[in-house]
């Protein structure tokens, strides 16, 4: 049975900690996301209080973002995980409660949420620059590859758990057992023990002001080809991929293919295939990662082409499963690269201006996807995103930074200060 166990969670103790507490909270967020909608509806709320909800809850990424990662590098990204945790508790826990009596209003949710998001915001960039303090840097890659796996089964697991709770409890009863899952993940973190990591002096700039560590982090991305070529070709993905999935594939399904059934199945594939590049990323072992990254982003890129192929359903399911593989494969050699590359004083604000350029700019494709796509038709829309998407995927690939970034940290970034 130990056996079964990887060997990353049975020699890293403190990563142990944070793998179960964090893997419970994900397994809440899928939840959470199907609870939500659901909820403003039960309030009666309508499509657009849905978006404005939503909004509410992204809106502190843009503004907040750069700040938790500025908190990050000064303070323990343990204790301000924790606290992130807490609040967010404290705000699924008030808006079941609200629910279940039912007194809850739109507004209320708006705002509940934005202190929600601004909670997010500031744990992000902590939980990127903690990891290489609870795990050696040999097992970087396996771990990143580990908490991809569980991102990727929530995407399978969460909507049937969060059907099940909602049909049982009501919307509040499945936002009462997201809160309870946030409970949990502070109990682990109040018991992790990280390593130390740089000195405070080696974490404050310019007199130790905000925006004199904002512009060190920001010195570095500009410095290192490979870091801000991929946060680009990241911003392309989620600005322009990615509203294919979001927005016209499901647009399509409900115009040929039969309805929410059959993009269920395709999701679904796409889930299943990107569990399966968790499992090949784990056991990846290559000599230059980010070029392989990079070749998988190209696949991973092809995803609106895909749905927009007029293939059968099942085909597009199965290409749908491959460019799952790619973006599991991808994110976790993107992750494990700047674990390992950049200092970890900095890690947690070079890590939200990434935050920043996929997350932050996400909306901007959503809100474009509806009016071009009403301009061009849905399948040029489709193809015109692979058209941008995937040449920009291939030019991270000719950068000579990118293809020549070994898998192994320099001798200066292995200290005690290194990541």
């Amino acid at each position: 049975m130990k056996s079964l166990v990887p060997a990353v969670l049975r020699d890293e103790r403190q990563f142990a900690r944070l793998f179960v507490g964090q893997s419970l909270s994900v397994l809440g967020d899928r939840v959470s996301f199907v609870a939500v909608p659901f909820a403003v509806l039960s309030v009666g709320g309508s499509a657009s209080d849905i978006g404005l909800v939503t909004a509410a809850g992204l809106l502190p990424m843009l503004l907040f973002t750069l700040v938790g990662g500025v908190w990050a590098d000064r303070f323990r990204r343990h204790r301000i995980m924790l606290v992130s945790d807490v609040v967010r508790c404290a705000v699924q826990g008030l808006i079941a409660a609200l629910l279940l009596a039912g007194i809850a209003e739109v507004s209320h949710l708006v705002l509940l949420m934005i202190v929600f998001g601004t909670a997010d915001a500031f744990f992000m960039p902590a939980s990127t620059g903690l990891l290489p303090l609870v795990v050696g840097a040999d097992r970087l890659r396996e771990a990143n590859a580990l908490r991809g796996f569980v991102q990727s089964s929530g995407l399978v697991l969460g909507p049937a758990l969060a059907g099940g709770l909602i049909a049982l409890a009501g919307p509040g009863g499945a936002l009462a057992v997201d809160a309870l899952t946030f409970a949990v993940s502070a109990a682990f973190l109040a018991r992790l023990r990280p390593r130390a990591g740089a000195p405070a002096a080696a974490r404050t700039t310019a007199g130790g002001t905000f925006l004199g560590e904002l512009r060190a982090g920001w010195s570095h991305v500009r410095g290192n080809a490979w870091v801000w070529s991929g946060m680009a070709a990241i911003g392309v993905y989620h600005v322009v991929v990615l509203p294919s999935v979001f927005v016209l594939g499901p647009v399509l399904a409900a115009r040929e293919w039969g309805g929410v059934a059959s993009w269920s199945v395709v999701v679904a594939a796409f889930g299943a295939g990107a569990v399966v590049g968790d499992v090949c990323a784990y056991r990846l072992r290559v000599a230059r990662p980010m070029a392989v990254g990079a070749a998988a982003l190209a696949v991973a890129s092809c995803q609106a082409v895909v749905i927009g192929s007029g293939g059968s359903l099942t085909v597009i399911a199965v290409l749908e499963a491959v460019t799952g593989v790619a973006v599991s494969v991808f994110f976790t050699l993107w992750e494990t690269a700047l674990q390992t590359h950049v200092p970890e004083a900095m890690l947690s604000r070079v890590s939200s201006y990434d935050f920043l350029l996929s997350s932050g700019l996400m909306p901007l494709g959503l809100a474009l996807a509806g009016p071009v796509s009403a301009s061009l038709g849905v399948r040029p829309t489709l193809f015109a995103m692979t058209v941008v998407a995937v040449p920009a995927s291939l030019a991270l690939l000719c950068v000579p930074a990118v293809r020549r970034l070994p898998a192994r940290a320099p001798a200066a970034l292995t200290g005690p200060t290194g990541a």
